[in-house]
């Protein structure tokens, strides 16, 4: 699944590299074969291959080099696995998670030790655990009810702690501590009585900057001064999106900057912490400076990334010249840095394509710049091996308005026979719309495009405004769009496909998650002849009663969501709200519709399904409603993910006019439950009726 609603999970300590300053043209990937001339000629590939547990993900090398790690399967469950860097094969398990699985992990600089963070059934109150590898004894460092853990700092300075953010005082706020790996005792840092939503510290754990909302929904920098906080710098509301901290060197000498004001994209500066001097580092007129790579030892910027159509890498440490070089010519698609050890002389390398899962590879650097070893690990996915993978193609789209809506469009294989981007004849489509919105589509590999191309469906994915990464004004464009201009953009995207001959009018389908799900609703509310059905996951229908029960920890981030939506504490801030809300419109409802929902949803509760599905059942407007029990903000279980997907399969092919793989087995292991609707899915009433209901959280 794509992007969701303001999305605010942890990393894992993933930068990236590379060199490449042009595109690379997908179709030099393309297999020798004959073209497939139908859809029938194309294999079909199974969900299984697609959607089930890869056979290895976040594969990483600890700082010391002693150990190689990743995440797989033990008895169906993801759990974090470790082998001796030189022998990958004498891997172990050294988690022992039998309901959701681990999917976010990192090193700690303390030899042998590991920390995975875990929430219960997608309530987000992620837990911090610490893993000893030799003895795979877990100890939870932050053991107090409904509480998020925040991990601030890791250093090699201060190799037996870390600092942490907990919220177990105030739901609203982070008060730092100082953790202890050993027995997980905690020191308070700072008691957070100052609404400081996030901290900087240095890599001996003293805090150097901070940074604090506004009421006007701007953000203030702070700086520290002794014992207290003072302002050193002021970010608008209009910049706020575009402009933060991005980092601090080792000696806290300079701090990293990424910076939209008095421009448009995010440009990255480097400010001297003394002296406030400011340099620029980098700048791209058509996006905003995203991703880093930063030296190990001194956390000094070593190379940066833009990502407009592709992502674009430029070196700025000649030391890396040749090793990022080296990286490159793995292929034409992208490359990122999962891990380096801390003497900087070994690397752990994901590559991938749009057509190509990741696979992962062991770097040894050359001595004196010389280009190194570069040794092949592991594919993340290799029963998707020899499958017809397709290429993804990035477009320039223009709304009706003028506005650049970078998009990307996937062809099934049968109607682009010649691999050059554009539909040989019209074939269905799914218009698939990111989450946030605050987030953006990007080229590379995707489950979900593939999955429905091979379907015999064109992908069509929109940088719609509101958008980040292509600068604060096309952001700032979505403010109180909602239902509106940001759903004008999909509009005249779809439009484009008719134009140009991938689709008809007839045959389009909209579907996402989060904000892509409520655009789903908005598709088939306020503008219900333009799809042919909808499928929904996890979208806001009440606009309102989704204000009014964010997370109290997102009180940071609060009165930015009321200025680019609106205000639910005020009268016209309701009406807005009110009027943008699919709910209002249920009753132009006329078009198939899916529903996926967590119950555990903590951004998007249950209720915003539960409310559109009420409204349909009372005026009799059909609606299929799948709920999972132990799911939150996306189906993270891969069973649940693939059940889901079995539905949505059958319920497009229904009507679009596509292919699918019969449910079959696809329900097993899964906590699926239908409690509307299962009639209006082909199989899904008797699939439900052989079903055993598998709950874990």
């Amino acid at each position: 699944m794509r992007q969701l609603l303001l999305a605010t999970g942890i990393a894992v300590a993933l930068a990236a590299c590379g060199g490449r300053n042009e595109p690379a043209d997908p179709a030099a990937q393309a297999p020798a074969a004959a073209a497939p001339t139908t859809l029938a000629d194309v294999e079909l590939i199974p969900r299984e291959a697609l959607f089930g547990n890869p056979e290895r993900a976040g594969v990483q090398l600890s700082p010391d080099g002693q150990y190689l790690s990743w995440i797989a399967p033990v008895d169906g469950t993801m759990n974090v696995w470790v082998a001796p860097a030189d022998d990958p094969g004498a891997a172990k398990a050294v988690t022992q998670d039998t309901a959701r699985g681990i999917r976010s992990y990192f090193w700690t600089y303390k030899p042998g030790t590991l920390l995975y963070l875990r929430d219960t059934g997608g309530d987000e109150d992620f837990h911090l655990f610490a893993v000893d590898v030799d003895s795979a004894q877990a100890r939870d460092l932050t053991p107090f009810p409904k509480t998020t853990a925040q991990v601030v700092g890791v250093s090699h300075r201060q190799p037996d702690t870390l600092l942490v953010g907990m919220n177990d005082r105030d739901a609203q706020w982070h008060d730092l501590y100082k953790v202890d790996l050993s027995s997980g005792a905690r020191t308070l840092v700072e008691q957070n009585s100052d609404q400081i939503a996030g901290y900087i510290a240095d890599a001996d754990y003293a805090l150097r900057f901070a940074s604090r909302s506004r009421p006007d929904g701007g953000m203030d920098v702070l700086r520290r001064n002794g014992d207290a906080w003072e302002v050193q710098d002021d970010i608008p509301f209009e910049d706020v999106l575009t402009t933060a901290p991005a980092g601090l060197t080792e000696d806290g000498r300079t701090l990293y900057m990424s910076d939209s004001r008095e421009r448009n994209t995010a440009a990255l500066y480097a400010i001297d912490t003394t002296s406030g001097e400011k340099t620029l580092v980098h700048q791209d007129p058509r996006a905003d400076v995203g991703g880093s790579l930063t030296d190990p030892r001194t956390g000094v910027l070593q190379a940066v990334s833009v990502n407009y159509l592709r992502e674009e890498w430029t070196t700025l440490d000649d030391s890396i010249k040749a090793d990022l070089a080296k990286l490159e010519a793995i292929g034409p698609g992208e490359i990122s840095i999962n891990s380096r050890t801390l003497d900087d002389k070994h690397w752990l390398v994901a590559y991938s394509a749009a057509e190509s899962p990741v696979k992962y590879y062991r770097y040894d650097r050359g001595e004196a710049g010389a280009e190194g070893t570069l040794t092949e690990l592991f594919s993340g996915r290799p029963a998707l091996d020899g499958k017809p993978l397709v290429p993804m193609w990035p477009l320039e789209l223009k709304s009706r308005d003028g506005l650049i809506l970078v998009s990307y469009l996937t062809l099934p294989k049968h109607a682009d026979a010649d691999n050059d981007g554009k539909a040989d004849a019209p074939v269905p489509m799914v218009l698939l719309v990111h989450g946030g919105p605050w987030a953006r589509d990007g080229y590379g590999y995707s489950s979900m495009d593939q999955w429905l191309a091979n379907r015999g469906y064109a992908v069509l994915s929109v940088n719609f405004r509101g958008s980040t990464g292509f600068g604060k004004a096309f952001t700032n464009a979505g403010n109180g769009e909602w239902a509106a201009k940001m759903h004008d953009d999909l509009i005249d995207a779809v439009q484009w496909a008719v134009d140009s001959g991938v689709t008809t009018s007839d045959k389009v389908a909209i579907m996402g998650g989060s904000y892509g799900g409520y655009a789903t609703l908005v598709g088939l509310t306020f503008t219900p002849e333009t799809f042919a059905c909808g499928v929904d996951i996890v979208g806001p229908a009440n606009l309102n009663t989704l204000l009014s029960t964010v997370p109290p920890y997102w009180a940071s981030f609060f009165e930015q969501l009321t200025r680019r939506m609106g205000d639910p504490r005020t009268e016209e801030g309701k009406a807005w709200l009110t009027e943008r809300s699919p709910l209002s419109r249920a009753d132009a409802i006329t078009k198939p519709l899916l529903i996926g929902q967590g119950a555990n949803d903590p951004r998007v509760k249950q209720a915003e399904s539960d409310q559109i599905v009420e409204a349909m059942t009372a005026k009799n407007i059909p609606v299929t409603y799948v709920l999972f029990p132990d799911e939150g903000h996306g189906f993270a279980r891969p069973e649940n993910n693939k059940a889901f997907n079995a539905v949505a399969e059958g319920f497009l092919e229904t009507c679009l006019g596509g292919r699918s793989q019969p449910i079959g087995e696809e329900f097993k292991g899964s906590s699926i439950t239908v409690p509307t609707g299962a009639d209006g899915v082909p199989g899904l009433a008797d699939a439900l009726k052989s079903h055993t209901q598998e709950v874990r959280k």
